[in-house]
């Protein structure tokens, strides 16, 4: 099934992204951190916005939505439990709902971590997953409403998805996550590689997103707090998975680089 994305800088560093659906010209914006990149993009296109599907409150993903709304009419879609801090929220949605836009149709998927109510869009004929502030390229968000292993959980979720998804995430924080990645996994050659390309995209100004599910089983060490040899290395080789992650977790957050 054919379908369009564009990946839409915001503020410093947040992304939205927009789904297009040609067959029927239905046009859905994955979070909208910032109006003015967001209609420049959809006036470029030609495109009428008919969604805004929302993966959680915080104010960097939000700011934007009451506007689109006005400006477009658009259906605003979110996750139930933080229904009362999305402003215009029309559709509220839980683990395993459907999501159509146009003739593509997604699935909603619980994530809570980042923030309690945290929902992700998974499209699985299209091989995509619109991943908010859960999972970073070689990173993942703060846990500011949950204990990490809530987070960790979270994560072992989306680890299990098919290798060949791509990734979309809510934020260009790949550099400072493959200099911290390299700190803790400092024997991975995939890491290696993919840190040097990422340290060229930089450096280029070209986005790293997206990345994919098999691209961060092999590089993210958010995904790998089950991982014998990286418990050791931080010296929890008698802990449990999610002690591991909350002390990587803890360490990337005061991480300097």
């Amino acid at each position: 099934m054919s379908v369009e994305l564009r990946l839409i800088p915001c503020l410093s560093d947040n992304y939205a992204v927009l789904l297009h659906d040609p067959t029927t010209e239905t046009t859905a914006l994955i979070d909208a951190p910032e109006v003015a990149p967001i209609l420049a993009a959809l006036e470029r296109e030609n495109w009428t916005l008919t969604h805004i599907l929302v993966t959680h409150h915080h104010t960097d993903h939000i700011a934007g939505v009451l506007v689109l709304k006005e400006r477009y009419g658009a259906t605003v879609v979110g996750p139930r439990a933080e229904r009362d801090t999305i402003p215009g929220i029309d559709v509220t949605v839980v683990d395993g709902d459907p999501v159509a836009v146009g003739s593509l149709v997604g699935r909603v998927l619980e994530t809570p971590g980042h923030t309690k109510g945290h929902i992700v869009f998974l499209f699985e004929d299209e091989r995509l997953l619109f991943a908010g502030d859960t999972l970073f390229v070689m990173g993942c968000g703060r846990p500011f409403e949950c204990d990490p292993p809530v987070l960790w959980e979270s994560l072992l979720r989306l680890r299990a998805l098919p290798d060949d998804i791509a990734v979309y995430c809510g934020h260009e924080y790949t550099l400072s996550n493959a200099r911290f990645a390299l700190s803790v996994d400092p024997d991975n050659e995939a890491l290696k590689a993919k840190a040097a390309e990422v340290e060229a995209l930089t450096a280029a100004g070209t986005p790293t997103v997206p990345t994919t599910i098999g691209e961060e089983k092999a590089t993210n060490p958010f995904l790998r707090a089950d991982d014998p040899e990286l418990a050791t290395r931080l010296g929890l080789s008698e802990s449990d998975p999610a002690t591991v992650f909350t002390e990587l977790r803890s360490l990337k957050s005061r991480f300097k680089g």
